[in-house]
């Protein structure tokens, strides 16, 4: 592949004067411009877009970084920023972190390389101040989905609290009064949130909470709280999961007990998931817009490149989407 010093000795020039020629920084006698378009043209010379770029301080890409990509839920707000950066001309670098602190810390340390021009950050893990004091040293980071506390650059969550609160609701109004909370891990934002939902629902009602469980968003830790309740003989009449994945995990326990769902134990998550509606029962939900939160996202993101000054805070609202799984509780 020709370089921009095969140009340049090829045009008897220097290769400042290629580049500049070629950023359109320079002019040049009508003769010297045109020997170095003929070594150009010979020699099929192509400009290093990268590096040009580079040049000028900016990649024209930005990073996305996500817990994993296999969840539906981040699947789906990957596309959408992919979507809105094409729109404006910018290319995506994702990285799943697979919930690791040094693939997360690595991800800021190509934004300070500047292989990338700005991050869209979401964790799934609480931080014991090193993932914040990272961020903070950087410019250009949009924070979605998840808190890091400490770190003050914009943010997009979604209405966690509304939604438990939603959630918990329904069940009440269906006439539950005995409904246990198994929700995220509790350290994290949105399961902090989740929870504090979930409690203002049962204060306003005038309803005891029972012990609240915590673990991972995953079925497994569904499927083993389940388990550990059903043991405890302190059978509830309904559960408030804090995803949906949770609530798979709910939802094998309560079948392997020979119970059933709604009819024996109603059951809520969160997220709607794209397989939340093909359960057998359908799974009533709290439906968060992922797919806008990472528009969101990338639109505070344009605003830091721009020097605009994006919201400190964007919330984003959420919808309980009914189906199949909550009824009743029986007499």
């Amino acid at each position: 592949m020709s370089t921009i010093q095969d140009v340049a000795a090829a045009a008897k020039v220097s290769a400042t004067t290629v580049s500049r020629y070629l950023n359109n920084r320079l002019e040049l006698p009508a003769e010297t411009a045109g020997r170095i378009d003929a070594a150009i043209a010979e020699l099929d010379y192509r400009p290093n877009a990268l590096a040009k770029r580079l040049s000028l301080g900016r990649s024209e890409a930005i990073g996305l970084v996500t817990p994993e990509i296999a969840n539906p839920f981040f699947a789906e707000l990957a596309a959408a920023v992919e979507d809105e950066a094409e729109k404006h001309g910018y290319a995506v670098l994702m990285t799943s972190t697979g919930g690791r602190r040094e693939r997360e810390i690595a991800s800021l340390r190509r934004l300070r390389d500047r292989h990338v021009d700005g991050l869209i950050m979401m964790t799934n893990q609480p931080d014991d101040g090193t993932l914040a004091a990272a961020v903070n040293r950087q410019g250009h980071v949009v924070l979605i989905d998840e808190d890091i506390p400490g770190v003050n650059v914009p943010k997009v969550f979604v209405e966690n609290r509304q939604g438990a609160y939603l959630a918990t609701s329904h069940l009440l109004k269906a006439g539950h009064r005995h409904i246990v909370h198994i929700g995220g891990p509790s350290d994290l934002f949105s399961a902090m949130e989740r929870r504090a939902g979930y409690l203002d629902a049962l204060a306003e009602a005038e309803v005891a909470p029972p012990p609240t469980r915590h673990g991972a968003y995953s079925r497994d830790f569904g499927l083993e709280a389940m388990r550990a309740i059903l043991d405890s003989g302190q059978v509830p009449t309904a559960v408030f999961a804090g995803s949906d994945f949770i609530a798979i995990g709910v939802m094998q326990a309560i079948k392997e007990r020979g119970l059933r769902v709604p009819e024996d134990i109603s059951l809520v998550g969160f997220d709607d998931m794209p397989f939340a509606d093909l359960l057998a029962p359908g799974l009533t939900t709290v439906r968060q817009p992922a797919a806008e939160l990472g528009r969101a996202g990338l639109r505070a993101l344009l605003d830091l490149f721009e020097k605009k000054t994006p919201a400190a805070l964007t919330r984003l609202p959420v919808t309980l989407v009914e189906r199949q799984s909550v009824a009743a509780p029986r007499r």
